[in-house]
């Protein structure tokens, strides 16, 4: 039983340490199609990234990483800022 507890833990931490992670980043300036195409293209060319949205209604970013890699906040903020958006503000889900 000790075994099952421990191999149980184990596959638990394994499963948490390679979740893939959506960061939603609420950006001012965006206002058409343009934009969004242009910002998707950007974060799809990193290699962390798995998938990109982008909400011209709510001037919304979510990021969807890969399972095994991440982007931290400053990549998220270069990546929009030097592409002519404000960051307002970062969350994360796992």
């Amino acid at each position: 039983m000790r075994k099952l507890l421990l191999t149980a833990a184990v596959f638990s931490m394994m499963a948490s340490a390679a979740s893939a992670e959506t960061i939603k980043a609420t950006v001012n300036g965006l206002v058409c199609s343009f934009c969004a195409t242009g910002i998707e293209k950007t974060f799809r060319a990193e290699s962390a990234v798995e998938d990109v949205k982008v909400d011209l209604d709510h001037q919304l970013v979510t990021v969807h990483t890969k399972a095994d890699q991440n982007m931290d906040d400053a990549t998220v903020t270069k990546l929009l800022t030097d592409s002519g958006y404000t960051v307002t503000n970062i969350a994360r889900e796992k």
